[in-house]
């Protein structure tokens, strides 16, 4: 599975950006971590193969709403209302993701998201 993300860039705080990510070569479930600068990777949210299902972390969610595209096995990640503590390297994942190991089957290169106050 190979994945092709893009996106992101420079915002400030309060604005929205945009993330997408197509998988080639299978159809899973999608998602993003993101890892901040001198932190740990952290789950950022989740959404099933059929679309219907997802599933955020606590500190998106409410700002940060997943959609997808099955026909063309690409995803979304709309991001609101940004805050500096968005800043972080994002990562699309795809296949099985576990929350609480911060794992997934297949990682995307990381996309960079920039949020000044």
């Amino acid at each position: 599975v190979q994945l092709q993300a893009s996106g992101g860039g420079l915002a400030q705080a309060g604005d929205s950006l945009a993330l997408s990510c197509a998988a080639l070569g299978g159809t899973h479930a999608m998602g993003w971590f993101r890892q901040a600068p001198g932190k740990d990777r952290e789950f950022v949210g989740s959404i099933s193969r059929n679309g219907r299902g997802t599933f955020y972390a606590e500190s998106v969610r409410g700002r940060f709403t997943l959609s997808r595209d099955t026909a063309n096995d690409t995803v979304y990640l709309q991001m609101t209302d940004l805050k500096p503590e968005d800043t972080a390297i994002y990562y699309c994942v795809v296949g099985r993701i576990a929350v609480r190991t911060n794992t997934a089957d297949y990682w995307g290169r990381g996309t960079l998201v920039t949020v000044s106050s």
